[in-house]
């Protein structure tokens, strides 16, 4: 160990939280003691473990002797707070305890930072400290760092990221398997990707939390979680999922935050105004799609870029061990701040652009829909496409995924696409067509991103 590290004296390093990943922290902090004291240039000493209650059964990684559920005790006494508890309450609490003693902050808390960011921002900034939150989007994934530091010299003009591994791991099984919803949901809790109460998952309440996260920090723009739209994948049918491969595209539930300063063509300043957009929902994205081969329970952000293009991070989303290498590495460098002086990047909300409605999203459809069997009838669905504003791309009119017909006689299955048109005009425009005479039912709906 270098001897500026012996010399400096231990940072205090408190822990709230010990479950899957608080558990990972505290043992990497013990195993890797030394090369993180090199790092550095000070000892992290683990003053002290938060926890509810202290007589639970941990692991053997765990010193039992640092357990406390006087929280309030410990964070008055470090220099760096860790928080992994999750959930808005006490953690906003005692991260503004933290924050006002002094401490810098690192959490992994996205409904925290989604919901109320901008409080602990603010104390943070007042206060002259670190706030850092790497392991708050995409579990391992190096993603806000890069976004908020590496591309700060650039302008993004669009994140696309698979940021939930659980509903990953679901559409990708009922993709390669098979399985219906309920069956790869079941599984995915089995193998412990889903929790016992998946709602957060397949409902997309945590890819959007992220989304907000990630939006913020790429538009220089406060994002909160009530200005995502968002939709879950808990309407994907394994019809939805077959039919997809036969058009050459997976279902990934995506989260997208797009900024938009011009008015797209064919549309009016009314209809795409300039802002930003930040949504989460299930789409069709195209098989030559960077993001359509991530399997599993991984995640991938992908972001787009005036001057440094196209980029993509991988890797494993969730976790304790990967994790908690997200949570060390924001631990090491509010490390190296105490110990060398300085401070890192705070927020940034200079832009202040507006955030669009769900409405204003510029996307494409592809509808199927059952209709007679007759003729004329395309050309009725084409004219109401028409008096939306909204163009026909490509019109198919298929065969089941078990190669054979797909409807009942004098029925007849259309697959139609559109070009991309405001969110506004295509759902009008379904609604319209599901009103004409022919058409018997609409029977999927699914946007098409990353074409």
């Amino acid at each position: 160990m270098p001897p500026a590290a012996e010399s400096h004296p231990p940072l205090r390093v408190a822990l709230l939280g010990c479950g899957v990943v608080g558990t990972q922290v505290a043992r990497l902090l013990t195993e890797q003691a030394d090369d993180l004291a090199s790092r550095v240039g000070a000892r992290l000493e683990l003053v002290g473990i938060a926890v509810r209650n202290t007589a639970a059964p941990r692991d053997a990684a765990i010193d039992r002797s640092l357990l406390t559920d006087d929280a309030e005790g410990l964070v008055a006494r470090a220099d760096v707070v860790v928080e992994v508890m999750g959930g808005t309450e006490p953690a906003r609490s005692l991260l503004l305890r933290a924050i006002d003693a002094g401490a810098a902050v690192v959490t992994a808390n996205k409904a925290l930072l989604a919901e109320d960011g901008p409080t602990l921002y603010k104390a943070a900034d007042a206060a002259g400290v670190d706030i850092y939150f790497e392991a708050a989007v995409a579990g391992a994934i190096p993603i806000v760092r890069p976004v908020r530091e590496s591309l700060a010299g650039d302008r993004v003009r669009r994140v696309l990221g698979i940021v939930n591994g659980t509903t990953n791991y679901v559409l990708d099984q009922m993709a390669t398997t098979g399985m219906d919803l309920e069956e790869a949901v079941k599984e995915a809790q089995d193998l412990g990707y889903a929790e016992a109460d998946p709602t957060a998952d397949v409902e997309g309440y945590d890819a959007a939390a992220k989304a907000a996260i990630l939006a913020s920090l790429a538009f220089h723009t406060r994002v909160s979680l009530d200005d995502v739209a968002r939709e879950g994948i808990m309407s994907v049918t394994a019809d939805d999922v077959a039919w997809a491969a036969q058009t050459g595209h997976v279902i990934k539930l995506l989260a997208i935050a797009e900024l938009r300063d011009a008015t797209p063509a064919g549309t009016s300043a009314a209809e795409a105004p300039a802002g930003v957009s930040v949504r989460v929902h299930p789409a069709l994205v195209p098989t030559s799609h960077p993001l359509a081969n991530v399997r599993g329970s991984f995640n991938a952000v992908f972001v787009e870029a005036e001057s440094a293009g196209e980029l993509m991070f991988y890797g494993r989303g969730a976790g304790g061990a990967p994790t908690a290498s997200a949570v060390l590495g924001d631990v090491v460098s509010a490390a190296r701040h105490r110990v060398l002086g300085g401070k890192g990047p705070q927020e940034s909300t200079y832009a202040e652009l507006a955030i669009l409605p769900a409405s204003a999203a510029v996307t494409r459809y592809q509808v199927r829909l059952d209709v007679d069997d007759r003729p004329g009838v395309l050309a009725q669905v084409a004219h109401a496409l028409a008096e939306h504003g909204v163009s026909i791309e490509a019109v198919r009119q298929p065969t089941a995924p078990g190669d054979s017909d797909v409807a009942e006689p004098g029925v007849a299955e259309l697959l139609i696409t559109t070009h991309a048109a405001p969110e506004s005009a295509l759902s009008a425009t379904v609604a319209a067509v599901a009103e004409l005479e022919p058409v018997r039912t609409i029977t999927s709906v699914l946007r098409v991103e990353g074409a």
